[in-house]
């Protein structure tokens, strides 16, 4: 028999980088873009994975991988099912927590703010530059509702793949983009000891205050 090493005994010891204070930029978006550079070009998988965390009527937590799809002064953008929980959770509590996680670099970053929905305009052209079978599934997924079986959900993929046969497949209104619009952002080194870097941005109506955390 296999014997399973005890997790607790798990850990590592953060060596790679750390934070020169005197070269964080002072716009926290800006800085997020530089650390999100570094993931792409070191090849990080998946560098633009993000969990996102809502909460229900009851104020329960809820949390999931999404993808970051756009950012810039307004905020961060992605794209979802209007009807899906999150959607739905979303809909009810505006404010949401988003997390990124680079363990290569030994990097987090948290981001905490409020949704809205893109604009149609925004929502089209982003639907439109996605592969078709993607475009198909996102028709076809009733998100988060019970399945009866794998072969009914496509079957529905085959239904609609057939249905827009030969032509452009239009955005359905049940899915869209979402920003957030962030009011706190943490950077996270990891360091040797446990002793990692934390530098918290908090906005104050057009600036951003900036302090270091204890680890």
């Amino acid at each position: 028999m296999t014997k399973h090493k005890d997790i607790a005994s798990i850990r590592t010891d953060f060596l790679k980088h750390h934070i020169d204070l005197s070269k964080l930029n002072e716009n926290p978006l800006l800085q997020m873009k530089e650390w999100i550079d570094d993931a792409i070009r070191l090849e990080h998988e998946e560098p633009t994975a993000m969990s996102l965390s809502t909460v229900d009527k009851s104020g329960k937590p809820h949390s999931r991988i999404v993808l970051l799809k756009g950012m810039d002064g307004s905020g961060l953008q992605f794209y979802t099912n209007y009807e899906s929980a999150k959607g739905r959770q979303m809909s009810e509590h505006a404010h949401v927590a988003l997390l990124f996680f680079w363990s290569g670099l030994e990097r987090q970053l948290r981001v905490e703010g409020v949704v809205t929905k893109l604009s149609e305009k925004v929502s089209d052209a982003y639907f439109a530059s996605r592969p078709r079978e993607s475009q198909i599934g996102a028709w076809a997924s009733p998100q988060s509702q019970p399945l009866k079986s794998l072969v009914s959900l496509e079957a529905r993929f085959n239904d609609y793949a057939q249905k827009f046969e030969g032509r452009d497949i239009p955005r359905p209104l049940h899915w869209g983009g979402y920003n957030v619009m962030p009011d706190y952002f943490e950077f996270w080194q990891g360091r040797p000891g446990r002793l990692h870097q934390r530098v918290a941005f908090t906005r104050d109506n057009e600036k951003w205050n900036r302090e270091i955390l204890a680890p």
